[in-house]
């Protein structure tokens, strides 16, 4: 079901915020052909901050990387406005997966959301994403996610178990026996010393002494929880 671009009758108030010149007026365009009342365009984060402050809009769309700089000004503009202007529904733009932006969106409240540029022509994800934003959502671009659990799977040795494995690893670190986690797991002994040699080939421990790997083993689950 499509969403609306208005709330009783009432346009949208939108501000556009982007120092590429054909990328803002072209976004602009697109919102406003998509219902939406354009109220103003800046070019840096003062710009915007002004426009905010006068016009009072409903949502800002904001380019992460502005003038001077173009490092941060974005996203440093759009905590202000967060701040000072709570009800302000924002929606980032960035033509690259910034991940540490990303976690910040997800720990910083509603109202807000993250897309990459290459979507803004997609002018239906566009308008669902500044709705969610406008009705007090979150929205995450999709390729943004995907790299956050690429990230979160490379990052975490223990990834690579299989549900079964992680089950065995727990009664491990619990100090369980071997035949102690059959009994536990009502599986034979012999399937629970698969399990724990597959846990070690996969946690790359190399074979010293059985207990050792255990031990390894152990910690690895410990630090990765």
């Amino acid at each position: 079901m499509a969403l609306s671009v208005s709330e009783k009758g009432v346009r949208r108030r939108v501000v556009v915020a982007d120092d590429d010149v054909l990328l803002r007026e072209g976004l602009a365009r697109l919102l406003e052909g998509a219902g939406y009342d354009v109220i103003g365009q800046a070019e840096d984060a003062a710009t915007l901050a002004e426009l905010v402050k006068a016009g009072a809009p409903d949502l800002a769309v904001v380019d992460i990387r502005m003038p001077p700089t173009r490092t941060s000004e974005g996203i440093d503009a759009a905590r202000a406005i967060r701040a000072e202007f709570p009800s302000v529904g924002i929606l980032l733009l960035s033509a690259h997966v910034e991940l540490e932006t990303a976690i910040d969106l997800v720990e910083g409240g509603q109202g807000i959301g993250y897309l990459l540029k290459d979507r803004i022509m997609k002018v239906a994800d566009v308008v669902d994403a500044l709705e969610r934003i406008a009705l007090g959502g979150s929205v995450i671009d999709p390729a943004l996610v995907q790299e956050l659990l690429s990230q979160r799977n490379r990052r975490d040795p223990l990834a690579s178990l299989t549900g079964r494995e992680l089950e065995v690893l727990e009664l491990v670190a619990e100090g369980w026996s071997n035949s102690g986690i059959a009994r536990r797991l009502y599986i034979s002994e012999g399937a629970v010393e698969k399990h724990v040699r597959s846990i070690f080939a996969k946690l790359d421990l190399v074979e010293t002494q059985e207990e050792n790997r255990r031990v390894l083993a152990v910690l690895t689950f410990l630090e990765a929880r």
